[in-house]
């Protein structure tokens, strides 16, 4: 698979050409073939998607479009949250299937290069881990299998590393109480339960995140 971290720059640029041709009235744009490209009224030489003579399904389907093209430029997106974007826009079904699909055809749409880029964007800039990963991805209506797939990107080192710089983030100017007297060990039992709850929510299993937590404790007690 290419890496999609690469192709990025040069989708949004293509992307942004075609904006300004379709906002300047210029339809047809190199990244659609003429099955893709609007038929005049009455022409007879209409696409699959767009029957000959339905100029009111034309002008769906150009709005349609261009609202998609909108969508990636801001950043990547699955298939599915640009389906929701249109189904509030209230456009048609077959509108929504048929500029969806196109788009997947030139690929523009693309759910394993966005979850293979979302897994690991995500983990090194919030340091989750997959099951918040598996979680986030699922709301955006990846396929199981596209999941899996970027989420093998990710091994028990990589997690683990995240996890010790998250607990080491919060520990920052916390004092670690040290000794045995009750007090102090119930101080320790409280900053322990609030750094494993923190992990617990970036996607980190509770086994791993109390092992991560109680070296780091370790280590400033000593």
């Amino acid at each position: 698979m290419a890496d999609p971290e690469g192709a990025q720059p040069d989708k949004l640029d293509k992307l942004r050409q075609t904006l300004e041709k379709l906002e300047s009235g210029e339809l047809r744009s190199d990244l659609f073939d003429a099955k893709a490209a609007e038929a005049p009224a009455g022409s007879g030489k209409g696409s699959r998607q767009e029957p000959p003579g339905a100029h009111e399904e034309v002008s769906e389907y150009s709005k349609a479009r261009a609202l998609v093209l909108r969508k990636l430029t801001g950043s990547p997106k699955s298939r599915h949250q640009l389906a929701q974007a249109l189904r509030e826009k209230e456009f048609p079904e077959e509108t929504i299937v048929s500029v969806l699909d196109r788009m997947q055809a030139v690929q523009l749409i693309d759910d394993e290069a966005f979850a293979h880029t979302w897994v690991r964007t995500r983990h090194e800039l919030k340091g989750l881990g997959a099951s918040a990963l598996r979680r986030e991805l699922q709301d955006k209506g990846i396929e199981p299998e596209n999941i899996e797939a970027a989420l093998d990107q990710l091994s028990v080192e990589d997690q683990e590393a995240a996890a010790r710089e998250l607990v080491e983030n919060k520990l920052r100017g916390v004092a670690v109480p040290s000794g045995h007297a009750p007090e102090e060990r119930k101080e320790r039992d409280k900053i322990t339960r609030r750094l494993v709850d923190m992990l617990a929510r970036r996607g980190h299993s509770p086994g791993a995140a109390f092992t991560v937590v109680r070296d780091a404790l370790d280590t400033r007690a000593a």
